[in-house]
């Protein structure tokens, strides 16, 4: 089943999920290489849309793009005419002006990516909307996991810290899940958003069972989006939650999607400790970038013929 757009992993069954994982080994094998470019996506059109701040999703989208060949238009809604007032919706017709092949849509409400793929012909990536979902997140999360563990299935998975306001959360626990990993979310009550049961993974309030975790995934605490009404203090939190050497033993992977409050929800002892995959989520980033992407547009690139296609050099590094 090929896929039309990326805005939820709830779009993706199992084989697809593995599929995407797959194509981003042999990515990563391309990045291994003096020329870390393939031409599968020349001539095509990438425009990332960003309406919130960032640095590891954008750049790794830009990167994954033009390591396709494909061409890279970056907006940001700072200095644009959004700052005049301009809607979202007449943003995208604009660009859709410049007949992109794929916008990536990160905004700061649920359900923007859904709504822009009902205004343009591009294939939409949803690069986190809101507190909704962030599957390229999950993706890669899934990728950098599998290459350390093999299969996922009957791993115990504990996501700690800030579910509520966490759209990493909400896509990680549903594609651990489509992987056969059970899933643990910890964090204090305020901050367990009501009915998230219904994604198939356990609730808990505390850490006396974090031992039981084959993987610990803590959550930025998101600061911007707190108020005394979520945790008394940062302190309370810090005694009660932070993922610190006390409390993750060895053997234990730990995982944290960027960037780390050091000394909030992660002590500065397990963020630089070798069972810390951060690093690895980072560079993961590129290659499942790469490979949605080409999930996305391959099937509907154009096909060089006549001159062009004798002109191509045949050492030219090819990807199936």
């Amino acid at each position: 089943m090929s896929m039309r757009h990326l805005l939820s992993i709830e779009d993706l069954d199992r084989e697809q999920i593995e599929r995407i994982l797959a194509r981003a080994a042999s990515f990563a094998e391309v990045s291994g290489r003096p020329i870390k470019k393939v031409p599968t996506l020349r001539g095509r059109l990438v425009v990332n849309l960003f309406y919130e701040a960032s640095t590891r999703t954008r750049s790794s989208f830009e990167l994954a793009a033009k390591r396709l060949s494909a061409d890279v238009l970056n907006f940001a809604s700072s200095g644009s005419a959004v700052e005049k007032g301009e809607s979202l919706k007449d943003t995208v017709t604009t660009l859709s002006s410049y007949r992109p092949d794929a916008l990536v849509v990160r905004a700061p409400f649920a359900g923007a990516a859904a709504l822009v793929a009902g205004w343009t012909p591009a294939a939409v990536v949803n690069a986190g909307d809101g507190k909704h979902e962030h599957p390229t997140q999950a993706l890669l999360d899934v990728y950098t996991l599998t290459r350390r563990l093999g299969t996922l299935e009957g791993r115990s998975v504990w996501i700690v810290g800030d579910v509520l306001h966490s759209r990493v959360a909400r896509s990680g626990v549903l594609a651990l899940r489509r992987m056969g990993a059970e899933v643990t979310v910890c964090g204090p009550p305020t901050l367990i958003p009501r009915g998230i049961e219904a994604l198939g993974c356990a609730v808990r309030h505390d850490l006396s069972d974090l031992g039981e975790a084959h993987v610990v995934y803590a959550l930025r605490m998101q600061n911007e989006r707190m108020s005394e009404s979520f945790v008394p203090s940062l302190r309370e939190y810090v005694a009660h939650y932070q993922i610190n050497a006390r409390r993750l033993s060895p053997r234990q992977l730990l995982m944290h999607p960027g960037p780390v409050n050091r000394g909030v929800e992660l002590s500065s002892d397990v963020t630089d400790s070798p069972q810390a995959l951060i690093s690895e989520q980072v560079e993961a980033g590129v290659v499942v970038r790469m490979a949605v992407l080409f999930e996305l547009l391959s099937g509907a690139a154009p096909e060089p013929s006549g001159a062009a296609a004798q002109a191509r050099p045949a050492t030219e590094p090819q990807l199936a």
